[in-house]
């Protein structure tokens, strides 16, 4: 099946996009998961589900190489901001753009309310031949808005 003349082009590019979070310095995260964007759910006593009404906190996880250190200690910084005690600056506030293939941005999303919430270690065995190692990084996110 050909989707010729169906789809627009100069589409938005998985590889194009940059999640910047602000008061920290650019980080270059090689892969994002998807940002969610879910309404709250109440049970009613009719058995049916409603809206809350409100938009639910969700997750996002984020790569990037274990050998660039500025950004790293920055990272491992702001994961003790959120510890005992927590600092006032543990929540910033950050940016995901898509770009399209020509450059052009495609779509923006602020998000607000992010803290880091896990840092995870690349696994590692002798027999690899010396890939590159990524450090997997959890952000926590109040609210995704559009800009």
């Amino acid at each position: 099946m050909s989707l010729k003349n169906v789809i627009k082009p100069d589409h938005a590019a998985m590889n194009q996009y940059e999640l910047a979070i602000l008061g920290l310095p650019k980080i270059v995260f090689t892969k994002v998961s998807g940002l969610e964007d879910e309404t709250d759910g109440v049970d009613l006593p009719d058995r049916t589900h409603a809206s809350g009404g409100q938009s639910k906190p969700f997750e996002i996880t984020a790569e990037m190489p274990t050998h660039h250190d500025a950004e790293m200690a920055a990272l491992e910084l702001w994961l003790q901001e959120g510890r005992d005690p927590v600092t006032p600056t543990y929540k910033k506030s950050g940016v995901m753009i898509y770009k399209k293939i020509s450059g052009e941005i495609a779509k923006t999303y602020s998000l607000l309310g992010m803290w880091c919430k896990k840092q995870k270690t690349p696994e590692v065995e002798m027999a690899n031949e010396g890939e590159q190692a990524f450090t997997e990084w959890t952000f926590s996110i109040d609210e995704k808005l559009p800009i």
